[in-house]
C-alpha cells in the first residue's frame, strides 16, 4: 500500500499545496511531507481528514494507493475502470464537486 503516492497524486491533481492541505487536514506540513514520502503510516482518522480536505472519498485514496496484490480479488478490467473513474473525479473542479465522504 502506497498511501503517500495516492495523497500526493490527489493533492497535485487538485492543485493544492502541501501547506494548504496540511492546514485543512489539521496536520503539519512536515508530517504531510513524511506521509507523501512514505516515511510515516497515517491513521484512518488522518486519512479521513486528508480525503475530506481533498474532497474525495477516503476509499479513493486507498484504491489509488494499492500496490502489487492488494487488488487481486478484483477483475483487472474493473480495476482499470475504477482507476479511470477515480482520475476523472480528481479532474473535476473542487468548488463544484459534491462531498462524497
Amino acid at each position: 500500500m502506497n498511501l503517500g503516492q495516492a495523497i500526493k497524486l490527489c493533492r497535485t491533481r487538485r492543485g493544492v499545496s502541501q501547506a494548504d492541505l496540511a492546514r485543512q487536514a489539521e496536520c503539519s506540513v512536515s508530517y504531510l511531507s513524511m506521509l507523501e514520502n512514505n516515511k510515516r503510516d497515517p491513521t484512518l482518522s488522518t486519512m479521513t481528514k486528508i480525503a475530506h480536505a481533498l474532497r474525495v472519498p477516503v476509499g479513493i485514496l486507498f484504491f489509488l494507493g494499492a500496490e502489487g496484490g492488494d487488488l487481486d480479488g478484483i477483475d483487472k478490467s474493473l480495476q482499470g475502470e475504477l482507476a479511470r473513474t477515480a482520475l476523472e473525479l480528481l479532474n473535476e473542479p473542487t468548488n463544484n464537486q459534491r462531498t462524497l465522504i
